[in-house]
């Protein structure tokens, strides 16, 4: 890997929740990871249209306060009975500020009546590494985790919506998970994993 030791990186989030899964999963690189708080990066407004533009604005504009290499993801909720909402605004589908539990209750009551077999969902997540906020080559990379949204919610781990996604495989809801076991089946953990392995050909 040609990462030095000295290597910093921001990641463009000022998410509690997402910032501490990822520096779980980046803790075995010869990284120091730094907040957007911690390197003086401000909120961003995601103006793109899908995931992919929103995680680049984000990393650009980290870059560009920083002057350091940034990572930057952007995700949702999609679910299929709600045409993919709520998308591109799963964090602030109940309005602004941003309320885990006021979206919650948003989703539930607009699949009310929808039947188990068609509550069918997926987190995705993609995450981008820009080397420099002029880097013509980001590192683009994505995950997506399959599940069904419960009825009401059950667990009180993770943020967001994990408490009434459940991964049909284990028979847990994300909320329900051991921290270890959600960091290998999660969309942002995929999409993690992609970006460690190509960061094995690339220095910082």
């Amino acid at each position: 890997m040609n990462l030095a030791d000295t290597s910093r990186l921001v990641l463009a989030s000022h998410n509690a929740g997402k910032l501490k899964e990822m520096q779980a999963m980046l803790a075995d690189l010869p990284l120091r990871i730094l907040s957007a708080a911690d390197a003086g990066v401000g909120d961003v407004p995601e103006t793109g249209l899908t995931f992919v533009e929103n995680a680049l604005i984000k990393a650009r504009a980290a870059c560009q306060a920083s002057g350091l290499p940034a990572l930057a993801d952007d995700s949702g909720l999609i679910v299929d009975a709600l045409g993919g909402a709520p998308g591109l605004y799963s964090a602030r589908y109940a309005g602004s500020p941003t309320d885990d539990a006021a979206n919650t209750a948003k989703l539930l009551a607009e699949l009310h009546g929808v039947p188990a077999q068609q509550r069918t969902a997926r987190f995705f997540a993609v995450i981008v590494l820009l080397r420099h906020a002029a880097d013509p080559q980001p590192l683009v990379c994505e995950g997506s985790w399959e599940g069904v949204i419960l009825e009401a919610p059950r667990g009180h781990n993770g943020f967001g919506y994990n408490p009434v996604f459940l991964d049909p495989r284990h028979g847990l809801t994300a909320a329900e998970m051991e921290p270890a076991l959600k960091n290998t089946l999660s969309h942002r953990a995929l999409a993690l994993q992609q970006l460690k392995q190509r960061l094995s050909t690339i220095s910082l």
